[in-house]
């Protein structure tokens, strides 16, 4: 949890800086970056300083975990927008939908199938991205890239969803920034204009090629316990 208030305030200002200095470095609006403030793990009383600084966009990793903390503060605040960012299991969908205004992390068929019904039921859309696995890593979640237009093309046409790009997390042993290249490539080869790449160790590296959500968690509130 941050040490106070002002702490975790100044953070994000440093961080909201180095967003801006990075963007305009590859010539870029810092507007068209988005930050998602990772809140895994912090609870309300880190999360409730950032909220008092006038951000709103938050990322979470598991369902239940949000299910825990936001409704409370989305009463406090009714314009948070959040975000999940981590793997889907098919079991949550419904109370995904509920919570979450954005997901990440759509890697699989079955996963948009459940995910488009659901939607349908509640009478909302949510901005989608496909994660997909750059690194082909087996024990990671993402879809292979070569898989990746097939989905896609599943996503749109057989499921009529909009999906907003691509998402990926690199290999922690390689460099960052063959991968965000690569996404950012894949990205336009498919005509999508969303990158969800960078979080607190490599986004200004992500910025400079492209990312348009970054994903930053200790940076903003401190390391986790």
């Amino acid at each position: 949890m941050s040490e106070n208030p002002q702490a975790a305030q100044a953070r994000l200002a440093i961080v909201s800086a180095r967003i801006a200095v990075a963007a305009q470095a590859a010539g870029r609006d810092p507007a068209s970056v988005r930050l998602i403030a990772i809140t895994k793990t912090f609870g309300p009383g880190a999360i409730v300083p950032v909220l008092e600084a006038g951000h709103r966009a938050f990322g979470e990793n598991r369902v239940q975990e949000a299910r825990a903390k936001w409704p409370a503060l989305r009463e406090r605040c009714p314009d948070i927008e959040l975000h999940l960012v981590g793997a889907l299991q098919s079991n949550k969908v419904k109370e995904a939908v509920q919570l979450f205004d954005a997901m990440h992390s759509i890697d699989r068929a079955r996963i948009a199938e459940a995910l488009a019904q659901e939607m349908a039921k509640q009478g909302k859309r949510l901005q989608l991205f496909i994660q997909v696995n750059t690194g082909e890593e087996p024990q990671k979640a993402g879809a292979a890239p070569k898989e990746t237009a097939s989905l896609l093309r599943f996503c749109r046409e057989d499921l009529g969803l909009d999906i907003a790009g691509l998402m990926c997390i690199p290999p922690l042993d390689e460099e960052a920034g063959v991968h965000f290249a690569f996404l950012a490539k894949l990205a336009g080869e498919l005509g999508l204009k969303g990158l969800s790449m960078g979080m607190s160790a490599d986004f200004e590296t992500a910025i400079g090629f492209g990312a348009t959500h970054v994903r930053i968690g200790s940076e903003i509130f401190g390391q986790r316990a």
